[in-house]
């Protein structure tokens, strides 16, 4: 993002926090679009709950008044917006991977007598969102549902993003309440566009990425898995090319680093809360060549989860909540 456009501002909620520092939540005009702005210490979040609850950016304003990207957001947009854009944070669900049912992609099966399409990375980044409270802390929204999606998804649900904005972390809460009379399965996820190298004089060989999983596979275009060995230590250099459309599962702790080489900084990403925090997590990597992000992306469950039958089912009239946290360390 570099720096940020100008701005028009409209409406202000601030609170000073326990070291003193205020937050700040306005109104801003940026890109076209009118969009809400949080400032939290250093930290600066910008983010549209009601376009798919997306958060955009994330940065760093830095003491000597330049600012550093820790998730990327590019510089101008095409005629699609807000959607579709190969940067932020989206929101993945039902199903945070590619589905496929007896070999064709974008289909699965909610019930043995039925087959429907289901978007790829479901469709929750490209719907609409109610925004139920929003304040200097971050806000909480709701997915508005279409009967497109319904038919994709037919279930009796509430599905709700809360977004919590923190000095130098933010935590994102998936939750997935039933409100019908069957099981509801869901394995959803987050796909951050962190922006890589951190600074112009590094490159991608200047970073790491620790992911302590048992199991490490290369995901194939078919939906098929091929398991590879882990890494020594578990330690992957960013600029190796068959880290591109990784996916680590079995993990023996419930996160994962980037980090620069020489171990000065680090971005952690961790699963949080939950009597399976954890248990399941997953962790998928992708970018695109000379990209100037790098996603690490953490997941529920691997790819096709229905086919492979590693979702999460939800009872009816229970919840269940995926909260990740990403801090600067």
């Amino acid at each position: 993002m570099g720096k940020l456009l100008s701005v028009c501002l409209n409406n202000v909620i601030a609170q000073t926090g326990k070291n003193g520092q205020l937050k700040y939540m306005d109104i801003i005009s940026y890109q076209g679009h009118e969009i809400r702005r949080w400032d939290v210490g250093p930290s600066t979040f910008l983010a549209s709950p009601e376009t798919g609850a997306l958060l955009l950016n994330w940065h760093l304003n830095m003491s000597d008044g330049s600012v550093r990207d820790v998730i990327h957001w590019p510089e101008s947009l095409d005629e699609n917006g807000l959607r579709g854009v190969h940067g932020g944070i989206p929101i993945l669900f039902p199903f945070a991977g590619k589905c496929f049912q007896n070999g064709e992609s974008d289909k699965w099966n909610p019930s043995a007598e039925s087959s429907v399409k289901m978007p790829m990375h479901g469709f929750a980044k490209d719907a609409d969102f109610a925004v139920r409270s929003i304040d200097h802390a971050g806000f909480e929204a709701e997915l508005i549902q279409t009967e497109q999606e319904k038919e994709s998804y037919p279930f009796d649900y509430t599905f709700i993003v809360i977004f919590h904005f923190l000095e130098l972390s933010l935590q994102i809460s998936l939750i997935l309440e039933n409100e019908g009379r069957t099981p509801i399965p869901w394995s959803a996820g987050l796909h951050p566009y962190f922006q890589i190298p951190w600074r112009k004089d590094l490159s991608l060989s200047d970073h790491s990425l620790l992911i302590p999983a048992k199991n490490a596979y290369q995901y194939q275009n078919n939906g098929n898995l091929l398991k590879k060995a882990p890494a020594k230590e578990f330690s992957y250099r960013l600029d190796a090319p068959d880290l591109i459309n990784s996916i680590f599962n079995q993990v023996t702790e419930p996160s994962t680093e980037i980090s620069l080489m020489n171990g000065e900084e680090r971005i952690r990403i961790s699963e949080v809360g939950g009597a399976s925090s954890g248990s399941r997590l997953s962790f998928v990597t992708w970018t695109k060549p000379d990209a100037p992000y790098y996603c690490v992306e953490p997941w529920m469950s691997p790819p096709n989860s229905p086919g492979n039958k590693t979702v999460r089912m939800v009872a009816p009239a229970a919840r269940d909540e995926f909260t990740i946290e990403i801090e600067l360390t």
